[in-house]
């Protein structure tokens, strides 16, 4: 049975990607950090390491011996409070694993690291694809830039595939993201909500259909040494997402903007271009945004 070691994988990404990959197949085995009792479905041993530990990364991939590994270990809230412990985290717990990866005696036979679509910024409009220059505009794509480039330094050592998701979310995502806050409101029956433009559209996708392509990449040889951005392809502004909301659970929500939440000169639309990763992998699985939203708001 093949091993894959999916660091942070008692996150929001971790543990559906767990189930997917040990429904595949896969002995699963992940990272966990001052989460004591935690368990996930479909894994087969947790293991207590920070991904700031250097020696505690070496340790463990000395222990395991993975063949696959996925770099989801992150903190991926973009307004974060603790600056330091974002780029501890995001960077220097990156440059540990790779470390540690370069230097096995056993390397596994494909890395696949979470980057972001965060690193392209928000002052392009319409399409994005993988040609574009990143041009992060908060300490979160930043992040995330760094971790590619520290990528780059090691592509000679290691079968990277780097992946840029774009928005996504599903059952189980914390309430500090804009979709997960709106079924919570209306869960809660909630009449009124606090949100930013309305007007703005955005590219959304449903966790399942990203594991569904990070598991394919990792079972594709032709994928390593490629970039490719995960998405949906379609742009939806948050005021449809609030129409279908209430076309789904009838429940009306009045809006209060706050201009807080308001970013000055947003772009109005973004999306992703997925065909290079089409390309590789061949269609994407991914639902439709109505169907995701349908499966939040279900009891």
């Amino acid at each position: 049975m093949s091993k894959v070691l999916i660091t942070g994988v008692t996150g929001f990404t971790g543990r559906y990607l767990a189930s997917k990959l040990a429904d595949s197949g896969y002995e699963v085995h992940g990272t966990v950090h001052g989460e004591e009792g935690a368990s996930v479905p479909g894994v087969a041993q947790l293991h207590p390491v920070d991904i700031g530990d250097a020696e505690g990364i070496a340790q463990l991939l000395s222990e395991v011996s993975p063949d696959k590994v996925v770099h989801l270990a992150a903190i991926a809230f973009v307004a974060h409070a603790n600056l330091a412990e974002m780029y501890r985290a995001n960077i220097l717990g990156t440059r540990n694993l790779l470390d540690a990866l370069g230097k096995c005696s056993s390397p596994p036979s494909s890395v696949l690291l979470a980057s972001s679509a965060n690193i392209y910024g928000n002052g392009r409009e319409g399409v994005l694809d993988e040609t574009m220059p990143s041009a992060p505009a908060n300490d979160y794509g930043v992040t995330k830039a760094a971790a590619e480039m520290l990528a780059a330094i090691y592509a000679d050592r290691l079968p990277l595939i780097v992946v840029r998701p774009f928005n996504y979310t599903g059952r189980g995502q914390s309430v500090d993201f804009l979709i997960p806050k709106i079924v919570e409101h209306v869960r809660k029956g909630a009449r009124e909500i606090e949100l930013g433009n309305l007007d703005v559209a955005r590219d959304f996708s449903d966790v399942r259909g990203v594991v569904d392509a990070y598991a394919r990449l990792l079972a594709t040889p032709a994928a390593i040494g490629g970039i490719f951005n995960v998405c949906s392809g379609r742009a939806i502004s948050i005021r449809e997402i609030l129409d279908l909301v209430r076309q789904i659970s009838g429940h009306v929500l009045d809006v209060r903007v706050n201009p807080a939440f308001v970013r000055p000169d947003e772009v109005k639309s973004l999306r992703g271009s997925a065909a290079k990763l089409e390309g590789v992998i061949g269609p994407l699985d991914m639902p439709p945004f109505e169907e995701t939203l349908r499966w939040m708001l279900k009891d």
